[in-house]
């Protein structure tokens, strides 16, 4: 279902809406020069059938509803301003160094694309490893075969394949079980990567091009997407030329990929004109835009493509990928930077020709903070869109525009993203708040609140020892946590636990706490009991006592250079590391503890990342080189060692549910052709 637009109060009159009413001189459309190149192309506004007049919001600001999702069709929309939104956070953004995820994980965390309203979602790169075949079928099956949301949509599952045969199989079986399959092939048609990677001829990439789109229709496939990687510094002609000969082929979907974040918006949205206006038959086809952020411009650049003739953008959520990443989901909806894709295509609707995508934002905060769990790649503070100060205000010259109309600061309501905030107008009172601002402040708070504590402490449950599952679940239900049964009850215990050592329980505890306990993997080992000795006059010592799975207790003891060291010894010895890597143990590549909030009883968060012996590896889309596989893990505790040791313990059952997926995968037989052409 199409999210709701919102429009400035001067875009419509409130009684007559007019095409006419929306031609505006191009200098008034573009007022800077980033598309000033594309001049010299046409772009029409929406008709007449698709504008609606506005309902009056409070505060004056103004709501449109939009038609609701066109039915899918691989090469055609029938609503010409309906912008399909591709995610591929699950493919590209798990190559993010660290970003490793689970089967079960990305099963997750497709379900959710799925609740958000994404159209299609590349769920990986099937060839990649015998996981992650399994993981892609998983998805086609589950999710690309019932509807998630009420809406009843059904995304499109796409699998990744290089053009040769052994991918396009590999992609084929993983996808063909879903409701609308796609394979999505790719090779690289720019000078450097014929000549230095490929050692190709234009003549010969063309051929494998034409050939490979040609074997992905005959093995049934209907729905097929072609990337021209690196397009953005491939030779137009050639392009035009060779993008004509693969959608005669059969393909239904160009992608034309900025592969390393090279252009600039001007640069991009004319390739997309261009494209547009000089390939035979490109009215059969969808364009699409995938646009990487080495030069922080991929929802730049991806904006641009739309508005020259893209109908499909290809995003992650946080904007996570290789290198710099991608465009962001939020961003332009928008992703890769996919959420502030979409979010900038809601908010400029009006200079974007009526744009539209089909992503329910109420539901991007809760994708963001998942998608960040899982990778262990969490986000700056000052994130567009779903950063932790995106709607924070702590300018006293701001806090009194805020406490006056929130428009006056804001363009987008926390709400509409799924965000709740402590107070309704976002102020955070610090060191900006000079004592000027602070009286201005206080004025503001005598004519619209009241009083300051409306500020510093919101009319919201206060939460404390003496607090039931009722209230704690209320609030999960703010932060978007619609959890109960057993889920609830493990929260409702680590919240107890840290009721009984802090007098009040903030936000940020409950954030911690929550995703300490519903964004771990499937338990292999549990922490039990740890005590741990420390200091100057002796040895580190640490004795920790594990459950597994089957309910069995192991105990160990170690020493070593701390009390950290010493833990995860014993939590080696416990688990027998050695099982999975005969003559390595665990290696730990990154360790991270940061306090959740101020005060020396802060709780504890800590990330680490680990691998194994090496032996455990999946093949890179675009090098085809092996990746040794890291896994992240999480722990959140008020000790510091605790946390630590929780931290450990999710990262090793990470690596052991993936040693055990990939010995199921071995002893399946998979009937895939070992061709490579």
């Amino acid at each position: 279902m199409a999210f709701s637009l919102a429009l400035s109060s001067n875009c419509f009159s409130s009684t007559n809406i007019r095409r006419e009413d929306f031609v505006l001189p191009r200098s008034r459309l573009l007022p800077n020069s980033w598309l000033s190149s594309l001049s010299s192309r046409s772009f029409s506004f929406p008709t007449r059938s698709t504008v609606y007049k506005p309902r009056i919001l409070t505060g004056g600001s103004l709501k449109c509803s939009l038609p609701s999702r066109p039915d899918y069709v691989p090469n055609r929309i029938s609503d010409p301003n309906y912008v399909r939104i591709f995610d591929t956070t699950l493919r590209d953004g798990e190559q993010s160094p660290g970003a490793t995820m689970t089967s079960n994980e990305k099963l997750v965390v497709a379900r959710h694309l799925s609740r958000l309203g994404v159209d299609i979602i590349e769920a990986g790169f099937p060839a990649s490893s015998p996981d992650d075949l399994d993981a892609v079928r998983s998805i086609a099956i589950e999710v690309g075969n019932h509807p998630i949301g009420d809406d009843g949509h059904i995304p499109v599952i796409c699998g990744l394949a290089r053009c040769n045969k052994r991918d396009i199989d590999a992609a084929w079986e993983a996808v063909r079980h879903a409701k609308k399959p796609r394979v999505h092939t790719f090779i690289a048609t720019s000078e450097i990567h014929m000549k230095h990677k490929l050692r190709k001829t234009r003549e010969e990439v063309v051929s494998i091009a034409r050939d490979m789109v040609a074997y992905a229709k005959s093995l049934g496939c209907r729905d097929i997407e072609f990337s021209p990687e690196d397009a953005g510094r491939s030779d137009r002609e050639f392009l035009y030329h060779l993008l004509a000969e693969v959608i005669k082929a059969g393909a239904t979907t160009l992608n034309i990929p900025d592969t390393v974040g090279y252009t600039l918006p001007s640069e991009f949205g004319q390739l997309i004109a261009d494209i547009k206006a000089n390939t035979p038959g490109i009215e059969n086809v969808i364009i699409s835009t995938h646009c990487q952020n080495d030069l922080g411009l991929a929802t730049a650049n991806t904006l641009a493509g739309a508005y020259a003739g893209a109908r499909q953008l290809e995003v992650t959520v946080n904007g996570i990928g290789e290198r710099a990443g991608n465009a962001s989901l939020e961003e332009a909806s928008g992703y890769h930077g996919t959420i502030q894709v979409v979010i900038a295509m809601k908010c400029r609707q009006e200079l974007l020709g009526g744009l539209y995508t089909g992503i329910n934002t109420k539901h991007i905060v809760m994708a963001s903070k998942m998608v960040a769990e899982y990778t262990g790649l969490h986000l700056q503070p000052h994130k567009a869109i779903v950063g932790a100060n995106a709607f924070a205000h702590e300018s006293g010259i701001h806090q009194d525009g805020m406490l006056k109309h929130k428009g006056t600061y804001e363009i987008i309501s926390p709400e509409d993203i799924g965000l709740a905030r402590a107070n309704e107008s976002g102020i955070v009172l610090g060191k900006l708040s000079s004592h000027q601002n602070k009286l201005n402040v206080w004025e503001a708070v005598n004519k619209h609140l009241h009083s300051l504590t409306d500020i510093i402490f919101p009319k919201r449950l206060t939460l404390d020892l003496h607090s039931g599952r009722h209230a704690l679940r209320c609030r999960l239900l703010e932060f978007g946590y619609d959890i109960d049964g057993k889920e609830l009850d493990d929260v409702f215990k680590r919240f107890k636990e840290v009721a009984e050592k802090k007098k009040r329980i903030s936000d940020e505890d409950l954030e911690a706490l929550i995703s300490d306990e519903i964004f771990q993997p499937p338990v292999i080992w549990s922490l039990e009991e740890l005590q741990a000795t420390c200091g100057t006059l002796g040895l580190s010592t640490a004795t920790v006592k594990l459950i597994a799975s089957d309910g069995e207790e192991r105990i160990a003891c170690s020493i070593g250079t701390g009390p950290v060291d010493a833990a995860y010894k014993a939590i080696d010895s416990i688990v027998e590391v050695c099982c999975v890597a005969p003559t390595v143990p665990a290696v730990l590549k990154e360790y991270a503890l940061n306090a959740v909030t101020e005060g020396i009883d802060a709780i504890a968060t800590t990330r680490v990342v680990i691998s194994g012996d090496g032996s455990h590896t999946s093949t890179h889309a675009l090098t085809g080189q092996a990746m040794h596989r890291t896994f992240s893990g999480s722990g959140a505790a008020m000790d510091v060692v605790v946390s630590s040791v929780r931290a450990y313990i999710s990262a090793l059952n990470k690596m052991l549910g993936f040693v055990s997926a990939m010995k199921a995968s071995k002893e399946t037989p998979k009937n895939i052709s070992s061709s490579v052409e």
